[in-house]
């Protein structure tokens, strides 16, 4: 009876061990070793005559929209040239309006108070669209751009994690679409809508995944000819300096990007697990590559299209947030992402000098673009918002 007993147990250990090994995935091979760097560029307190260390594209001049902001994040820009401006770590909303159009916003007051967290924004049919980690809120568009009657949409989106920054916009089929992070540096999700791009019906508020496998994409937007969906995904740290890079993607609906196993064209992460019953090279096979790579660790935010009709229309900016997992600080701009028939084929500095040697006044992070061209960008570390125009 013991002899029969142990057999038992001995065959249950083994099915066990086996299940366990098919379900968590076989650890890699070979060791990888990486360099891994915490170094943050020294901040310095702005000053408004910092603003003349800024560069930007023959033709154009910057200036300050307004200042003592706090911590600025994303914004939506209204046609009566009103600004909407979310404060995650505030958790409220601003209204800056300009009064005479010269590009200065002398009125800030708060829409929204007591919304923690709150990041994401859009507009669509005279309503507000906020969200934050786990929310998605509306409030009619009132008078003078003042916002009434909350409606709760829903409020079980996956926990933030290391990624709360949730971004969203109304693409050009009617249906709002939301990027969830992963929510951590380097997980192996546990909830499905994490890594992904939500597509949300705006009759019935229920959410499928659009795209998997982007890791955090939080700038994303339809290219204003071709209807393409482009979005910024951030490549993972501690990883090295100069690898995963900051990817482009081109986002097609029920497509896979990559990530846990893969960054960039289809690059592998050698220091991952394998997938539970295949090997990170076959499963990689099936997900979609980059379309433009850049530096890791430049940390993309805010991203935008120039609109139709404007001198730069087809074109997309990105804010580079700033480097802290790297011996060399890179980042802390804005580059115009050059589009040809279509197709993203380069990148150019539009917006730099904030990165001084070791240290940095300011890190970009929101960007909004008007009908006639003039760009607005927040920087979330000094409470400055810019504006770019046309001389």
């Amino acid at each position: 009876m013991r002899k029969i007993t142990a057999r038992i147990i001995g065959a249950m250990a083994l099915l066990a061990a086996t299940g366990a090994s098919a379900q968590r995935g076989l650890p890699p091979g070979d060791v990888t070793k990486v360099t891994h760097t915490t170094k943050y560029a020294e901040h310095l307190d702005f000053l408004p005559e910092m603003a003349k260390l800024l560069k930007v594209p023959e033709g154009w001049s910057v200036s300050v929209a307004a200042s003592g902001l706090g911590k600025p994040r994303m914004m939506h820009l209204m046609p009566d040239g009103r600004l909407y401006v979310t404060r995650r770590d505030a958790g409220d909303v601003l209204l800056l309006t300009d009064k005479d159009g010269d590009s200065k916003f002398e009125d800030a007051v708060t829409v929204v108070a007591e919304f923690k967290g709150v990041h994401g924004i859009a507009e669509k049919d005279g309503w507000l669209y906020l969200c934050n980690n786990n929310e998605l809120r509306r409030y009619r568009i009132g008078a003078g751009g003042m916002l009434e009657g909350k409606e709760m949409l829903f409020k079980d989106m996956p926990s933030a994690g290391q990624h709360p920054n949730r971004t969203m916009g109304f693409g050009p089929d009617g249906k709002l679409y939301i990027s969830v992070g992963t929510l951590c540096n380097d997980c192996k999700e546990s909830d499905r809508e994490a890594a992904t791009l939500l597509q949300v019906d705006p009759v019935s508020w229920t959410r499928t995944i659009y795209a998997s496998g982007l890791r955090n994409m939080i700038g994303f937007d339809w290219h204003p000819q071709t209807g393409a969906l482009y979005g910024l995904d951030n490549g993972g740290d501690a990883k090295g300096d100069n690898w995963p890079p900051e990817e482009l993607n081109r986002i097609e609906g029920g497509k896979n990007y990559g990530y846990p196993f893969a960054y960039g064209k289809k690059e592998v992460d050698q220091s991952r697990e394998d997938p539970a019953g295949n090997s990170k090279e076959e499963w990689v096979k099936n997900t979609e590559p980059s379309v433009l790579e850049f530096q890791a660790h430049m940390a993309p935010i805010g991203f935008r299209f120039f609109p139709a009709g404007t001198t730069l229309a087809g074109n997309g900016l990105v804010c580079w947030h700033g480097s802290w997992n790297r011996k060399g600080s890179v980042g802390f701009k804005v580059q115009l992402i050059r589009f040809s028939n279509g197709i993203p084929v380069a990148a150019e500095d539009f917006l730099s000098g904030f990165l001084k040697g070791k240290t940095r006044f300011g890190r970009a992070a929101g960007v909004a673009i008007s009908t006639s061209g003039t760009v607005y960008v927040t920087d979330d570390a000094n409470g400055v918002l810019y504006c770019i125009k046309q001389n």
